[in-house]
């Protein structure tokens, strides 16, 4: 009785190793499916369009000054453009757009409410320096998105950042006086 007990207990003991062998247990690294950099690429279905869009193809800011803003200044798009304002460019030129941040003068940051950059500069010009940057400004994005850092925003971003600059800023700091914008 002992001894089949025993063997008993040795079988509970040994079972459960050998179910860990069995095929329903391997890896989840061997399942089928495509792994990174196996095989060619997929080809991409005909008429499909890249999730950031279409690009646009501008070789500088100078080539982006002509360039119409595609996106209408819908609440929608102000409320974005302001979203990505306060996250990108409020560091350097305050959240008002006055340049009024403690960086501001130490950069030589410009106010983007000031009568020059509202009636002046085109909203292709504000994008293409979005873009491409300037002489102090870093570039926050490329027009084809070959190459991107993690602060680059899509184009139809910097359309909306351009909507807010040039449709609602001058109202947002005038409403706000030196308070931070809402």
């Amino acid at each position: 009785m002992i001894k089949r007990n025993l063997f008993f207990l040795a079988m509970l003991m040994v079972v459960p190793v050998q179910v860990f062998a069995w095929p329903w247990s391997t890896d989840m690294m061997n399942q089928p499916s495509i792994k990174p950099q196996e095989g060619p690429p997929a080809v991409f279905p005909q008429r499909s369009v890249p999730v950031s869009g279409i690009p646009t193809k501008v070789k500088d800011r100078q080539a982006a000054e002509k360039l119409k803003n595609p996106f209408p200044a819908t609440a929608e798009s102000l409320k974005t453009g302001k979203t990505l304002f306060k996250i990108i460019c409020a560091a350097c030129h305050g959240l008002t757009g006055k340049a009024d941040s403690p960086v501001s003068p130490k950069i030589g940051a410009i106010d983007l409410t000031s009568d020059y950059v509202q009636e002046t500069l085109t909203e292709g010009w504000i994008w293409g320096t979005i873009t491409f940057g300037s002489a102090i400004m870093p570039a926050y994005g490329v027009p084809t998105r070959e190459v991107g850092g993690s602060n680059d925003l899509s184009p139809e971003e910097r359309w909306h950042v351009v909507n807010y600059v040039k449709k609602q800023l001058v109202k947002d700091a005038a409403a706000s006086g030196t308070a931070s914008i809402n």
